[in-house]
């Protein structure tokens, strides 16, 4: 066996760093394995996170990763391909090293499954969004078009009602609106249009299939959020799917509240386990999923001692 710590943290993300920093300054030996792909890399900045609005999503990583370091915890470029039980543990399969590992804190976030339409890859995180929480601010008071392919699509356009008003409801493939939901759209002045969309153009212009085209500066679609799991389904663990407003959005991995899975000795944080999860609300739960990881092993540790000590009476 190469190397072995008490914690290995699959996803080097604000979950995946704020667990290792606790755990590091818990003194457990931690390697954080990062592959370098987190899933806000489009996204110019980080909002809503207190005293670091506005930071670049690379920017905050790398502090965060300087940070865990100075406590003594290893931070690794690189990719984790395989994880299996030994011995009471776990080995994890890092590139071409094998590591042991007591516990396991998963914090590989989701993948952002993108609705099959022209021009919307290319402008994904600029302005093509999907989160007003995240990118509202930046398009206030400018043409937003929703392009419905669910349930969500009324919902969606009064939510982002808030930060303008010229919204437009594309029906495209999505349900069409209830009569409460007309009502309530008509209401608050958010336009429909019927048909499908074929494509985006310019900067968001929605191209309508019976050729019209509708000017927007920003469009919003409903990716389906998909926990990025298969990794871990060797133990027994795999994903569920999630519900937000009466539909399914997604799949997450099942957790307690403090992280725990029905794995022993496997936690989540972050997008992997919480599809709502914004930047603070990740690095909040690798926080509190780490200081429960290091009781686990107090206990863990405090059960051995006196097991040990009543050997040597005997």
């Amino acid at each position: 066996m190469d190397e072995a710590y008490d914690v290995v943290v699959i996803g080097g993300g604000a979950a995946g760093l704020s667990g290792a920093l606790t755990l590091s300054r818990a003194r457990r030996s931690v390697l954080v394995v990062d592959a370098g792909e987190p899933r806000n890399a489009p996204a110019g900045h980080v909002h809503n996170y207190l005293g670091r609005e506005g930071t670049p999503p690379g920017e905050l990583y790398a502090i965060g990763r300087g940070e865990v370091e100075g406590y003594g915890g290893v931070v690794r470029s690189g990719r984790v391909t395989g994880v299996r039980r030994d011995d009471g543990g776990f080995v994890l399969d890092v590139d071409d090293a094998e590591v042991r590992a007591r516990r396991i804190l998963v914090a590989t976030g989701l993948t952002d499954e993108l609705p099959d339409l022209p021009g919307v890859v290319e402008r994904w995180g600029n302005t093509v969004l999907h989160c007003p929480y995240c990118h509202g601010w930046e398009v206030r008071d400018r043409a937003v078009g929703i392009v419905s392919t669910g349930a969500m699509g009324a919902y969606a356009s009064l939510l982002w009602r808030q930060w303008t008003d010229d919204v437009v409801l594309f029906v495209h493939t999505g349900a069409e609106p209830s009569a409460e939901d007309l009502e309530r759209l008509e209401a608050r002045g958010v336009r429909i249009v019927r048909g499908e969309v074929s494509g985006l153009e310019g900067d968001a212009d929605v191209r309508l299939a019976d050729g019209e085209l509708v000017a927007r500066d920003a469009v919003v679609v409903s990716p389906l959020f998909t926990a990025n799991a298969g990794l871990f389904a060797g133990l027994g663990l795999t994903p569920v799917p999630m519900e937000m407003h009466g539909a399914v959005m997604g799949s997450h991995l099942p957790a307690d509240p403090m992280g725990r899975t029905d794995v022993p000795g496997v936690w989540v944080a972050g997008n992997a386990g919480d599809l709502s999860a914004q930047v603070i609300m990740a690095a909040a739960q690798g926080l509190r999923a780490g200081a429960m990881i290091n009781a686990d092993l107090i206990e863990e540790d405090t059960v051995r001692a006196v097991s040990g000590k009543r050997s040597v009476a005997a």
